[in-house]
């Protein structure tokens, strides 16, 4: 079993396990006297691999509950939900709360978890890949509030993560692909050469997916995803690494830690604005159309072009399409700049974008949203 750890100075505050198979979760949670798990519905539902870790929480007698995990139900009266059912089923100060599900129950459940009798121990399975290499590492937990992305929150390390490839095969493609922008993001901040690894990979997964008629698309997918389990554990690990570095060295995003912001302020207004209109736009794809769109905000600080799109912008969007994302932006910036006004970054008039100088190298920079409207026109 891989293990990459987050440190505070030279403690480790949490731990991220990389294990095939889901077998291995019953050894991680030996020594913990009090769990409680809460699992996506959708995941006990749908994922095989569910099974094996209800068997393994029947054996530990560990009290289960289920949620509706989406981003309508990432509220405050959901983590309230939660809390009453630990208090309800005698969880104490020595309790720990693992979360069983992609990021949106990871984000609720570590909240759930952190305010619950001012803080109880919490650990996570992410189920879905956009989970395991963005959500569930790294201690940022949180709700959304009157229609703002993740509005409300705390940063506190997890125990630990169990990141198992076997849960994957069970996602859907186009969950799959909601993953696909985060690992991208991940390795256009750090490279280490697995840019283009990941470009490759993926690539060669979705082409084979693309060309099938619907009816049988969805077992091609299960195999190809079986079948590049290897390279899948390769790729997350490193994503995971690159995150567990850089959280280290600024947990709490005093700094270096705003790079992993790359795309999101963009999304996070895509978001707000498709959940304002009831327009199907999954954070994944929020987060492709906004590391396009940082590209092109980079080409314009950095390059000066105000016309075209050029290489970094054009390259990128090209790259997202091969690995089965289409990350057309429906919305003018214009009508984003009032949400991004706002975001939780925002300071003094100000917000840091994460900009693009090339792969493996980028940037925090300061610019007052209308400064962005005026460059992105």
């Amino acid at each position: 079993m891989e293990q990459i750890n987050i440190y505070s100075g030279e403690r480790i505050i949490s731990r991220i396990f990389v294990q095939e198979d889901v077998a291995e979760l019953e050894k991680c949670l030996d020594r913990y006297p009090h769990v409680f798990a809460v699992m996506d519905s959708n995941v006990a539902m749908n994922c095989p691999a569910a099974m094996k870790m209800a068997g393994i929480m029947n054996r530990k007698g560990v009290p289960g509950k289920l949620v509706d995990a989406s981003e309508e139900t990432k509220t405050m009266d959901t983590v309230m939900d939660i809390c009453a059912w630990l208090l309800d089923n005698g969880a104490d100060r020595d309790a720990l709360v693992l979360a069983v599900g992609g990021g949106v129950t990871c984000d609720m459940v570590g909240f759930a978890a952190s305010i619950y009798k001012r803080g109880v121990r919490f650990a996570y399975v992410p189920t879905t890949l956009l989970a395991q290499v963005d959500a569930a590492v790294g201690g940022k937990t949180g709700v959304n509030f009157d229609r703002y992305k993740n509005m409300l929150g705390i940063i506190r390390q997890q125990e630990f993560t169990y990141i198992c490839p076997q849960v994957l095969v069970s996602l859907p493609h186009r969950e799959f692909t909601a993953g696909v922008a985060e690992m991208l993001k991940t390795f256009i901040i750090e490279d280490n050469g697995n840019y283009q690894k990941a470009i490759d990979v993926l690539s060669e997964m979705s082409q084979g997916y693309s060309i099938l008629p619907q009816e049988s698309a969805a077992d091609y997918w299960s195999d190809c995803v079986a079948a590049y389990t290897d390279e899948l554990m390769y790729l997350v690990s490193e994503a995971v690494r690159v995150k567990a570095g850089i959280v280290s060295r600024d947990q709490f995003e005093k700094g270096e830690r705003r790079k992993l912001n790359l795309g999101h302020t963009f999304a996070h207004a895509i978001e707000t604005l498709a959940q304002r209109e009831d327009r199907d736009i999954s954070h994944g794809e929020a987060v492709a159309m906004g590391l396009v769109m940082a590209a092109r905000l980079s080409d314009r600080v950095f390059r000066g072009d105000m016309e075209t799109p050029t290489e970094t912008e054009g390259s990128l969007a090209i790259d997202l399409c091969d690995c089965g994302l289409f990350p057309q932006c429906p919305y003018p910036v214009e009508e984003m700049a009032e949400i991004m006004s706002k975001d939780k970054k925002a300071e003094g008039g100000k917000v840091h974008f994460i900009l693009i100088r090339e792969i493996g190298e980028v940037v925090s920079y300061a610019l007052a949203v209308d400064e962005v409207c005026r460059l992105m026109k």
